[in-house]
C-alpha cells in the first residue's frame, strides 16, 4: 500500500499508533468463541495474511464445517484431541495429545511463518494442567512482534486474561441445548 492511500487513524483514537501483533482472548459460558476467532481468521486470510489453527479438543478425524470450509480455501487447521474433554475417557490419553498440540502450537509461534494463529479451545488444556499457562505466556513473548494470536476456550486462566490484549467473555443468555434441549446442529454448531 502506498502512503498516499494508506489507512488512516481516526482521529478519535489517541496515542502512538503502535503496531504490534495482538493477543486475543475469547472466553466465557456462552456460544461464539471459536466462531469469532474464525471470523478473525477468514477477515485476515482476506487480507492476504497467512493464518492457521490448531484445535485441542476436535480429533484429528473430524471433519466439521470449519475444517471442510477451510480445506477448501487452503487454510490449515490442525484437530489433534479426543473429542470434548468432559466427556473422555482417558484423560491421560488426552493430556498427552494436547502437551503434543501444544509442541506443534510453540513451533508455529516461534517460526516466524504467519501473520495470524488460532488455538482453539486451549484453555481447557490450560485448566487441566496439560500445558502450563507460565510456559504459554513466556512462548508468546518470545513471538514474532506481528504475529497476532487468538486463544479460545471458556475458563481462560486469570494469568493469561492478564497478559492478553483483547478479552472477550462470552455470555450464555440462553441457548436451544440447554433450554430447550435442541441438539447441536450441522452448520450452527459443528
Amino acid at each position: 500500500m502506498t502512503e498516499d492511500k494508506a489507512e488512516k487513524v481516526p482521529q478519535s483514537i489517541k496515542g502512538p499508533g503502535i503496531k504490534k501483533g495482538l493477543v486475543i482472548v475469547n472466553t466465557g459460558d456462552g456460544k461464539g468463541k471459536t466462531t469469532a476467532a474464525l471470523g478473525v481468521l477468514f477477515r485476515a486470510w482476506g487480507r492476504g495474511m497467512k493464518v492457521r489453527m490448531f484445535q485441542f479438543i476436535k480429533n484429528s478425524g473430524s471433519r466439521y464445517g470449519e475444517q471442510r470450509a477451510a480445506e477448501k480455501i487452503g487454510i490449515p487447521i490442525l484437530a489433534l484431541g479426543d473429542g470434548f474433554t468432559w466427556l473422555s475417557k482417558d484423560l491421560e490419553q488426552s493430556g498427552a495429545l494436547a502437551a503434543q498440540q501444544w509442541d506443534n502450537c510453540k513451533e508455529a509461534l516461534l517460526s516466524g511463518e504467519d501473520d495470524l494463529i488460532v488455538f482453539d479451545e486451549m484453555t481447557y488444556a490450560l485448566q487441566y494442567g496439560w500445558v502450563s499457562t507460565e510456559e504459554v505466556i513466556e512462548t508468546l513473548k518470545q513471538r514474532p512482534k506481528m504475529l497476532h494470536v487468538i486463544i479460545t476456550g471458556r475458563g481462560a486462566p486469570q494469568e493469561l486474561i492478564d497478559y492478553a490484549d483483547l478479552v472477550t467473555e462470552m455470555t450464555e443468555i440462553k441457548h436451544p441445548y440447554n433450554d430447550q434441549g435442541i441438539k447441536a446442529q450441522p452448520g450452527i454448531e459443528f
